[in-house]
C-alpha cells in the first residue's frame, strides 16, 4: 500500500483568495469607468450649459455675444417674476412650518414611545408621497379638492405642498433621534424633571439639527416642485416652476436661463446646508 501526500494548499494561496473574494470592486469591470464617465457627463454638461448662458450679454440662449449681467438685472426687475417668487416663498414658509411639526411629532411617536399595533404600518403610511408616482399624488390630491369642493387658492397648494413635505421633513427627524443617546433623557427624569422638562432641556436641544435638517430640505422640495403645483394651482397661485414652465412654451430665453440658474443654486446651498447640519454631533 503506496502511501499518498496530498499537499496543502499554501496559505498564502488561500489568502489571496480570499482577499479577492472579499475586496471586489465592481469599478474593475471592463468599460465601468467609461460608462460612469458619460452618464455624469451627460447629467451635467446640459446644467453647466444653462448657467453660461445665463450670463450671456446677447437676446440668444444658445449663441454665446459674450459675458454680461444684464439679464439677471431683468430678471430681478420683472414684475411677474417677483410676484411668483413671492408665491413660492410663502407657499414653501407656511408648508416647512406645518410638515415639520408634524414630522417632528411622528419621530418622536415612532422612535420614542413604546410599540404600538400598527406601528410599522404608520410608518409605511407616513412615507408613502416618496414610493408612489408624484402624478399620482397630484392627480389624487386633485380629486379630492374637487370631491370637497376645496376653493382656497394659494391655501389649496399649501396643503398638497404639506403632504407632501412630510416624509422629507421626517427623514432627517428620525434619523437624528434614532442616533440620540436615550440614557440622556433617562438621566434627566432621574434627577426629577418630568417628560415634558426633559424633552424641553435634553431632546429637544439635541434634536434641533435634525429638525433644521429636515425643514431645509422639506423647504427647497417645495420651492422646486412642478407637478402637484401645476395640478392644483388656481389663479393668482403661480410659482416660480409654473412661471419658468409658461416662459418656455413661448421659447427659450437668457432670462428662463437665469431664474433656472438662481433656483438651482438655492438648490445647492439648501441641501448642503441640511446634510452639514443633520451632521452636526
Amino acid at each position: 500500500m503506496t502511501n499518498q501526500t496530498i499537499a496543502a494548499p499554501s496559505s498564502k494561496s488561500v489568502n489571496s483568495r480570499s482577499a479577492s473574494r472579499k475586496f471586489f470592486k465592481i469599478g474593475r469591470f471592463p468599460g465601468f469607468g467609461l460608462t460612469t464617465l458619460l452618464f455624469f457627463l451627460f447629467l451635467y454638461i446640459p446644467i453647466f450649459i444653462l448657467v453660461i448662458f445665463s450670463f450671456n450679454s446677447g437676446r440668444s440662449a444658445t449663441i454665446w455675444d459674450g459675458f454680461g449681467l444684464n439679464w439677471y438685472a431683468k430678471a430681478f426687475n420683472n414684475d411677474d417674476i417677483q410676484r411668483a417668487a413671492i408665491n413660492s416663498a410663502i407657499i414653501a414658509l407656511i408648508a416647512t412650518t406645518i410638515a415639520t411639526i408634524l414630522a417632528t411629532l411622528a419621530s418622536l411617536v415612532l422612535a420614542r414611545s413604546r410599540k404600538f399595533k400598527g406601528q410599522n404600518i404608520s410608518y409605511s403610511i407616513l412615507m408613502m408621497p416618496l414610493i408612489v408616482p408624484e402624478i399620482v399624488t397630484a392627480v389624487a390630491t386633485l380629486s379630492f379638492f374637487s370631491f370637497v369642493g376645496l376653493n382656497l387658492g394659494i391655501g389649496n397648494v399649501i396643503i398638497a405642498h404639506t403632504v407632501f413635505c412630510i416624509p422629507f421633513a421626517f427623514m432627517p427627524i428620525r434619523a437624528r433621534l434614532q442616533g440620540m443617546d436615550s440614557t440622556l433623557e433617562q438621566a434627566a427624569m432621574d434627577l426629577y424633571a418630568n417628560e415634558w422638562k426633559a424633552f424641553r432641556y435634553v431632546t429637544f436641544p439635541l434634536l434641533m439639527p435634525g429638525i433644521i435638517s429636515g425643514a431645509m430640505l422639506a423647504f427647497i422640495i417645495s420651492i422646486d416642485d412642478f407637478i402637484i403645483t401645476l395640478m392644483v394651482s388656481q389663479a393668482g397661485s403661480t410659482t416660480l416652476p409654473l412661471y419658468i414652465y409658461g416662459m418656455v412654451r413661448m421659447g427659450i430665453t437668457p432670462e428662463i436661463n437665469v431664474v433656472s440658474s438662481v433656483m438651482l443654486f438655492m438648490s445647492i446651498i439648501f441641501v448642503s446646508l441640511s446634510y452639514l447640519i443633520g451632521r452636526k454631533k
